[in-house]
């Protein structure tokens, strides 16, 4: 099926529902999908980006073609 045409009958089902248990189901499954992949990350994996951060800030770091060369 075309996707904007479920994005209508959706659309359309949702005008005329008068559940608000739907609506904040919902609600519920865009506020899920707009959750930050950085919550989702350890305490060390977050210090890891942030040290690879600093060292970005402090020119220490090399381009992909020398990393490549220089490990294959």
């Amino acid at each position: 099926m075309d996707i904007q045409l479920e994005k209508l009958e959706l659309i359309k089902m949702l005008a005329e529902t008068e559940d608000p248990a739907i609506i904040k189901s919902i609600q519920k499954i865009f506020k899920k999908e707009k959750k930050d992949w950085w919550d989702d990350l350890n305490e060390f994996q977050k210090e890891e980006i942030r040290l690879a951060e600093k060292q970005i800030e402090n020119g220490e770091y090399s381009d992909f073609e020398s990393f490549i060369k220089k490990y294959i």
